[in-house]
Parts: structure tokens; C-alpha cells; sequence
């Protein structure tokens, strides 16, 4: 039986070490509330890092604080959207803390380059100027572009202040899927689309993807969600029509389940949650298709909402994973979330060509923690409360059984 309660690579995760110590001592106390593996998910190699955002430079006449100048330098920008908007901005980090009631960002780190933290009413962020990585709480979180500092005072750019800082800060339970809560749940790949084959035999992503999701979806219908999975055998169903089907049964959440592969590399491992890219970013992954920032697709509609459940996600697994985590990414080439007209993510729970990780994945008791960390964030921050409470999420009986004999309460397309 899970039992619910709320939880909270490299020179920032050593900032991150070093942060709380130095709150005690200073920024806390100013607290304020506010082959098969050539298949499309199984290359794990990041694209090259996002072309830099016009980094700020210090006006011609200093005056306090120094703002960025008026026309950027002639390096790739961000679009103008359709909107109008202009989100080539950058943002004194300490105007923004002061308007959004938080005290100024506290510096924990002065090399390799400066690293500041934020203490909010939902956590510690901590972000370090020249890296696209953010910590919340130690959850690793990709920024759109890099903060850079000038003349000693950090700035960040106002896409991810608004589209990835803000979200992140808000606090407390999602409650617009309270009344009638439904989810789509994706079981990666099927049919003659086999994934990734394990390194250890003969077993592939299909088969580990689909009973991951019958086990969460039990769980789920236990607690009062109505869940549909895109196929429930092994079968292949087109990315198209996995959106479709999502439309078809108004779902109000879109979660698609993967596992990685590194191919030849048998080292890389660890956790990865993937949501859309909001217009005016770069992507963290391209996979070396194109990467357009003045794109808008339907899914930007739920930035917000995207990057906190890819994050509430991302944060329960890795209570199961053993903290291995490789951060809350985003790409823009993913045709299964950017249709989507609801909060989408994928999630890649593993690397089979890594022998470690791929153990793991082969036992059905790992895939059931899988399974519950998920339900568990869910069902924690969406506020849903079945009819009947007890036991709350119940372990599904399916341990010891193989992939063809779990079956699981399902509401069934």
C-alpha cells in the first residue's frame, strides 16, 4: 500500500549541497510568501546546446540597477510572436524577486561562475549564471537560456521567468480536474514499433511501457480518476492517432511512458520528463530536427501546466530511482505532446542499454514503484479523493506475473 505524503551535474548540484547551510545563516531568515535502437525514443544524446540569447550589456551611463541595451547584439534572438509580444527581455533578478515579494536573490557560489539562490514560500531555486540548469529543491530544471550577470548583478531572461520560475513557485494543489479527473496514460511504442531492446535479452520498451501503464492505471481508477490507455495489447497505433484519441475521450491529462536507450553507451542512465517548448525558447533536445522558437502549437496553451506536472512528476520518481536524475527537459519536435489541448508530458523512466537500469526495469516490483510514485503525485497535487478512500492507492496484485497475464480495472476504449 503507498502511503501519500508530500515531498519537497557538476558545480551546481555541489551549490546546491553548499545552499542550505548558508540559508540558515542568511537568505532564510528573509523569507516571504508570495536497431531497435534506432526506434524515435531511444537515442538519448542531447542536441547541442541552444544558440545563446543576446546576453545583456551594461549601459553606456551606469545607473542603478544596470539594464540590458535597448538593441541586442548580433546574436541569434528570439522571434517577435504573433502576439506582439517581445520576449528578448532580460530582468534584473533582484527587481523581479522584489516584485514578486521575495526577498533579493542570496549569492551561494562564486565559481565557476556566480550561483544565486531563491528562497519562495515553494521551495529553494537555485540557478547559476552561464547554465541552462535550474534546482528546485534540488530537482534539476532546464532553463530556456543562461543568466548572465552584469556588472555583478544577475539577470534572467523573462521567458523563464515567466514560463518555467513562475509555475514552479506557485503553491498548493491543481484543482481544475477536481470535479471529473481523467487521464490518458501512453504505453511508448507496440506492435512492430518495439522500442528499445534491452540489454539484457530479449525484452523490449513495448512490453515494459504497457504494463507500467496498466499498473498506474489501475491505481488511478482506484482512486477516483477515469483512465484511458492508447492500447492496452501490443499493437502499433500511430503518434497521430494517439493524439486523436486523447481528443476523442476529452481527456483532461496527457502522460506518454518511455524508457531511454544510449545505444553502444552502456553508462549513461537516469531519469528524464520532457514537456513542449514554449514559443521564443530553444529546446534542450532537437534529436537534429528543426527547431523553430516562433512556433506556437496548440499545447503551448499549457505551458504552466505542463513544466509542475512534469516537475511533480519527475520529483516522485526520483524517490524510486535512486535520485538519478537528468532533469525536467523540453523539446519541440514531439508531435505526441505539441497537438495536445490539455497539460502533456513523456516520460522516459530508464535507460535499457544501461545493464544496471535495465535490471531493474525487467522486475515487475520496480515497475509497480514506478507505477505508484506516479498515482501518488497525481493524485497528491491534483486533489482528487476517491468515493471510497480506503486503503488509498492499493498495491495491485501483479508482482509475480508475466507481461501477458496483468490486467488491471480499466476503462477501456
Amino acid at each position: 500500500m503507498l502511503r501519500l505524503r508530500k515531498g519537497p551535474r557538476s558545480a551546481l548540484i555541489a551549490a546546491g549541497s553548499l545552499l542550505f547551510a548558508v540559508l540558515a545563516a542568511g537568505c532564510a531568515a528573509d523569507r516571504h510568501r508570495a536497431d531497435p535502437n534506432a526506434a524515435d525514443w531511444n537515442t538519448p544524446a542531447l542536441a547541442a546546446q541552444p544558440a545563446a540569447a543576446p546576453a545583456p550589456t551594461p549601459p553606456a551611463a551606469p545607473a542603478p540597477p544596470p539594464k540590458p541595451p535597448a538593441e541586442p547584439p548580433p546574436a541569434p534572438a528570439p522571434p517577435l510572436l504573433s502576439t506582439g509580444e517581445v520576449f528578448e527581455t532580460w530582468v534584473p533578478l533582484q527587481d523581479w524577486c522584489k516584485s514578486a515579494g521575495l526577498s533579493a536573490p542570496c549569492q551561494v557560489s562564486a565559481a565557476p561562475t556566480p550561483a544565486y539562490a531563491l528562497v519562495t514560500s515553494n521551495g529553494v531555486f537555485v540557478l547559476r549564471a552561464g547554465s541552462q540548469a535550474l534546482l528546485w529543491d534540488g530537482l534539476e530544471c532546464r532553463l530556456g537560456f543562461a543568466p548572465e550577470v552584469v556588472q555583478g548583478q544577475p539577470f534572467v531572461h523573462s521567458l523563464d521567468l515567466k514560463k518555467t520560475l513562475e509555475p514552479l513557485m506557485a503553491n498548493g494543489p491543481v484543482t481544475f480536474l477536481k470535479t471529473n479527473p481523467s487521464i490518458v496514460i501512453d504505453p511508448g511504442h507496440g506492435g512492430e514499433d518495439s522500442g528499445t531492446r534491452s540489454i539484457l535479452g530479449n525484452h523490449y520498451e513495448r512490453e515494459y511501457t504497457l504494463d507500467w501503464a496498466q499498473r498506474l492505471a489501475g491505481l488511478l481508477s482506484t482512486n477516483g480518476w477515469q483512465v484511458f490507455l492508447t492500447r492496452t495489447n501490443d499493437v502499433h497505433i500511430s503518434l497521430s492517432n494517439r493524439v486523436a484519441f486523447a481528443e476523442d475521450h476529452k481527456a483532461g491529462l496527457f502522460l506518454s511512458l518511455h524508457f531511454n536507450s544510449a545505444g553502444a553507451n552502456l553508462r549513461e542512465s537516469g531519469l528524464e520528463t520532457y514537456c513542449l517548448t514554449p514559443a521564443g525558447m530553444f529546446s534542450s533536445l532537437t534529436r537534429g530536427y528543426d527547431d523553430d522558437p516562433g512556433l506556437i502549437f496548440p499545447n503551448n496553451a499549457f505551458d504552466a501546466e505542463n513544466v509542475q506536472l512534469a516537475a511533480w512528476v519527475h520529483r516522485a520518481l526520483l524517490q524510486v530511482n535512486g535520485r538519478n536524475d537528468r532533469g525536467v527537459r523540453r523539446a519541440r519536435y514531439l508531435s505526441v505532446l505539441r497537438a495536445q489541448n490539455r497539460p502533456a508530458i513523456l516520460v522516459e523512466g530508464g535507460y535499457l542499454s544501461n545493464p544496471t537500469e535495465a535490471r531493474r526495469i525487467a522486475d515487475p516490483a520496480y515497475r509497480q514503484k514506478l507505477a505508484e510514485a506516479i498515482a501518488k503525485a497525481l493524485v497528491q497535487h491534483y486533489d482528487i479523493h476517491a468515493p471510497n478512500p480506503e486503503p488509498p492507492l492499493p498495491t495491485l496484485q501483479v508482482q509475480s506475473q508475466s507481461l501477458d497475464a496483468v490486467s488491471t480495472n480499466l476503462v477501456r476504449p
